[in-house]
Formats: structure tokens, C-alpha cells, sequence
């Protein structure tokens, strides 16, 4: 119970600190996941066979068990959506409302555009099955439907 707290009160808070400006892509979703693994495994320890006697890694099962709590990754999306809902409702006068609506000017770099923060809440919104027609940023102004979005995805069973 004690592992489970720390987990919940220092580790979390320190590794998703700002989380909700970042904008993800699978490789950092996957280096998370194995941080999140790697953290319950350390402080939880190995166990011990009681036939054999010989000391072994904790499944994830068993991790699962003894540590339930919200996948990062879901942690992260729900409060990154959390915040564009709270941005879109501010106003076109505030900083934050110009910076996500506004088009950066000038030559973009060759290769593939970059992953952008506008498209994580796309595919957030994908993940829960919002295909709808209508822009997120208008669907951000009706609270208690972007509310029940967000709640979606943190109950999501997919990373």
C-alpha cells in the first residue's frame, strides 16, 4: 500500500509534470510505458518461488495487482485534452487561444511535418470515436460534452 502511494504522490506528478503540452509520439508512448513498468517492478522487488525457492521478475499481471492505477499514457491524454478544452474557452485575446489557433509564418523545413499538438487531440479523439464533422475546437465549447470526452479516455483500455 505504501509503494502504491509513493507511486501516486512523487513519481506521477514528477514524470507527467507540463504533460500538458507535449506532444507525443509512439516512441515516447512506449518509453513511458516502460518507465511505468520499470518503477513497480524496482519497488515491489523480485519474488520468490516458494517450491523452488528461486526468485523471479514480477509479471505484469502481478504488477497490475498490486499497483492499479491509470496508464500514463492515458494519464497524460486525458489532461492534454483537459487543457485544450480549458484554452479554447478562453477568449482570442489570451496568448495561450492565439497560440493554439494561430498558423506560424515563414518556410517550413523539408522532410515530414512534425507531430503537432493539434493532432494529438485528433487522434485522442479518434481513440474514443469521435469522428465527428465538427471542429474539436467548437466541440471544446459545450463543457459537459468535452467532459465526458476526457472521461473516456481515462477509463480507455488502449494505451
Amino acid at each position: 500500500m505504501r509503494c502504491c502511494l509513493q507511486l501516486r504522490t512523487i513519481i506521477l506528478p514528477v514524470v507527467s509534470y507540463g504533460c500538458e503540452n507535449w506532444s507525443l509520439t509512439l516512441r515516447e508512448e512506449r518509453r513511458l510505458w516502460v518507465f511505468e513498468n520499470r518503477v513497480p517492478r524496482r519497488i515491489f522487488g523480485p519474488k520468490r518461488n516458494e517450491v523452488t525457492g528461486e526468485w523471479r521478475k514480477l509479471h505484469d499481471e502481478e504488477l497490475n495487482d498490486l499497483y492499479c492505477s491509470p496508464n500514463i499514457t492515458r494519464v497524460i491524454k486525458s489532461r492534454r485534452m483537459r487543457w485544450a478544452g480549458h484554452v479554447t474557452r478562453m477568449g482570442e485575446r489570451r496568448d495561450a487561444y492565439r497560440f493554439l489557433v494561430g498558423k506560424p509564418e515563414g518556410k517550413r523545413p523539408l522532410g515530414r511535418p512534425r507531430h503537432r499538438w493539434d493532432d494529438n487531440i485528433k487522434m485522442n479523439l479518434q481513440e474514443v470515436g469521435w469522428g465527428g464533422g465538427m471542429d474539436w475546437i467548437d466541440l471544446a465549447d459545450d463543457r459537459g460534452r468535452w467532459r465526458s470526452l476526457v472521461k473516456a479516455i481515462v477509463i480507455l483500455r488502449i494505451p
